[in-house]
């Protein structure tokens, strides 16, 4: 069994799901409307009712997931939690109620789980799609054919603000919905090249915005019955004719979903002006789908963190032979110091792939540079704490531990900065740790064993493990060097 949990600036939304040798089949779902991003205060912070009402209903999903036997569960959060100043706060006590860890995923990350969860739904691999999604804080656009992505952007803006700035109190008027439409077509006029109609031959609205406006379609029979431009005019029409919220008389908006239309109707409208967007298909997967399915896949090793990698050093030209033996000799002294794997094993060997990527920028402070780009490229798959991490092996493979000392302090960061160091220490004396007479152990301190044989015939090696036995003792470690054979 697999969960996602997904903290909208709408919902906070859980889904229980269960392979079943072909899809995913959601067995448990729970919704909770908490309006999270309308608890925003003017000056960005969330108000202490708008966190009591998440917290209280992250206490209910949390009894929800004890009751049932879970494998993986990953909870993501979207816009408001990646705007508001406290969110810090908010999640350092969320996730004491939940329970579980939370990531606060980028724009584009959220895209791509939302493509996947919808490719996981149609499963046409030769279907050129575009993918829109209008959430509470963000709206992101997704391109791709079949399960293969070719583009996301994520543009701020979304149901809350729009239906807060332009429908802020009771009266719905024609000017209030144009100018609603005007904004947002000014968030969208710079950044559409990439997804005009020609690039693409089916259009999938996954949000419960887009679900909404299509039942509401339906069941009033406005329009031509479909998710279509005639059919969003005739209900901005309707709500124009109303004149007030109260007297909205439309078939299936709930009191709860009012706000939703008003903010979204708006966003859909003004996307559809400037991309020329006849209709989408509403449909109901979407981000939670992604989720699981993207936790299926890590369980089957696909991971997608793998392939971020690959592009990563293609797109900088790393030398992969180098990054090869960097990755089995740090994997082997790890393995040494460990006696097992896991995650950190994985990290490891991703930043020992990609250790040299900084050669493009310089050949001195090239970990520097890996490690900033490595923080900040756009790595599909890697939640924010993941690429943070990679980023400080790969600013510790060389040089002083003075400037990552929490990761000195941390055990298992440690041993895998130690494998790093000294696998690429090996990799240049053209030695292999798995073969050869080496001999690695951390304990209070660091001990190596090291064959004489090597050290006489790598005249350097000595200097460097000097080198390493100084950085490490001045960071507070010992380190213990013995000639052996």
């Amino acid at each position: 069994m697999l969960a996602a949990v997904d903290l909208g600036s709408n919902s906070f939304r859980l889904h229980i799901g269960l392979f079943d040798g072909e899809r995913i089949r959601v067995v448990n779902t729970a919704r909770e409307p908490v309006r999270l991003g309308a608890g925003l205060d003017a000056n960005g912070y969330l108000t202490q009712k708008a966190i009591k009402t998440g917290l209280d209903c992250l206490t209910r999903f949390a009894e929800v997931l004890r009751a049932t036997q879970l494998s993986a569960v990953r909870v993501v959060a979207t816009n408001t939690l990646r705007v508001a100043k406290n969110a810090t706060d908010f999640i350092r006590l969320a996730e004491k109620a939940l329970g579980y860890p939370i990531e606060v995923i980028s724009g584009e990350e959220e895209g791509r789980l939302i493509y996947m969860g919808v490719a996981s739904a149609v499963d046409l691999a030769a279907e050129r799609r575009l993918v829109v999604d209008i959430g509470g804080g963000s709206t992101e656009l997704v391109l791709g054919q079949g399960h293969e992505i070719a583009e996301v952007e994520s543009f701020s803006i979304g149901t809350v603000p729009v239906a807060t700035r332009f429908f802020d109190g009771d009266r719905l008027t024609a000017a209030s919905f144009n100018a609603a439409v005007l904004y947002a077509r000014s968030v969208f006029e710079d950044g559409l090249a990439a997804f005009q109609p020609k690039y693409w031959d089916v259009g999938y609205g996954s949000s419960g915005t887009m679900r909404t406006l299509a039942e509401i379609i339906e069941k009033n029979a406005l329009g031509d019955g479909e998710l279509s431009v005639k059919s969003l005019e005739a209900v901005r029409d309707r709500l124009i004719a109303a004149g007030r919220v109260n007297k909205i008389d439309l078939v299936g908006i709930k009191a709860e979903r009012v706000a939703v239309i008003l903010g979204g109707l708006p966003v859909l409208l003004g996307l559809s002006q400037e991309l020329g967007l006849k209709s989408l298909r509403s449909i109901e997967a979407g981000l939670r789908m992604g989720v699981l399915w993207d936790l299926h896949l890590r369980q089957r090793k696909r991971d997608r963190r793998q392939d971020s990698i690959r592009s990563f050093m293609k797109r900088f030209g790393v030398d992969e032979r180098r990054a090869s033996v960097a990755l089995a000799n740090a994997s082997s002294l790890y393995e040494q110091l460990t006696g097992g794997s896991g995650p950190m094993e994985r990290m490891l060997g991703w930043a020992a792939q990609i250790h040299e990527v900084g050669m493009m920028v310089s050949h001195t402070g090239f970990h520097k540079h890996g490690a900033y780009l490595a923080l900040h490229a756009d790595l599909p798959g890697f939640t924010t704490p993941e690429q943070h991490l990679l980023s400080v092996l790969v600013l510790a493979q060389k040089g002083n531990l003075r400037k990552v000392p929490d990761a000195v302090a941390e055990p298992e960061i440690c041993k895998a900065m130690l494998a790093l160091r000294l696998g690429i220490v090996f990799m240049h004396a053209r030695i292999d740790p798995a073969v050869e007479a080496v001999r690695l152990r951390k304990g209070q301190r660091i001990e190596i064993e090291v064959g004489r044989h090597l050290t006489n015939a790598h005249p350097t090696l000595s200097y460097w493990l000097a080198r390493e036995q100084s950085a490490w003792e001045e960071a507070g470690v010992g380190f213990v060097v013995r000639s052996v054979g």
